[in-house]
């Protein structure tokens, strides 16, 4: 079963980060092979905002959907990832944001596996390259919209998160 694990320091904040991955419905912007994503429920359980949202991805002529329940919970910064629906037999992804000194530490995680052998000899290696990128893309996204601020000179300021 694919297993990817990624831990960055980044200079954004743990709530920049949390908001960023928690904006679903932004991700065919700029997620690796997402083409669509649909939140079918939103609710509050407690401290926790659950969805249930359908992304489809897509590769040259192959086609999926599948189904996940996310669990957001702000309080602790992290979001759960779990597999309803679609073409995998197992999906885990968590997410957890951990204050430190620069801004914060993302830590990321992620298993899947196919419940067809044919689909996963067809897309198996895409998706390991798609999924491997899953993090950097977040990062990527998290610069273009928290990018640090420029002076008037054109030099780099103190990054946007560190002004009140």
């Amino acid at each position: 079963m694919p297993t990817f694990k990624n831990r960055r320091r980044l200079e954004f904040t743990p709530v920049q980060m949390f908001d960023l991955v928690a904006d679903v419905e932004r991700y065919p912007e700029f997620v690796p092979l997402c083409e669509s994503l649909k939140v079918n429920s939103r609710e509050n359980r407690g401290d926790a905002e659950i969805l249930v949202a359908t992304m489809g991805v897509g590769y040259k002529a192959i086609r999926e959907s599948f189904t996940t329940r996310i669990t957001m919970q702000r309080k602790k910064n992290e979001i759960l990832v779990e597999y309803l629906d679609g073409p995998f037999s197992h999906l885990e992804n968590r997410w957890r944001f951990l204050p430190s000194d620069e801004g914060c530490e993302v830590d990321f995680y992620l298993d899947y596996q196919f419940r067809s052998r044919m689909l996963a000899l067809v897309m198996g290696a895409v998706f390991d390259k798609a999924f491997a990128k899953f993090s950097s893309a977040f990062e990527a996204r998290a610069g273009k919209i928290y990018r640090p601020r420029r002076d008037a000179l054109g030099s780099p300021g103190a990054p946007v998160w560190l002004k009140s």
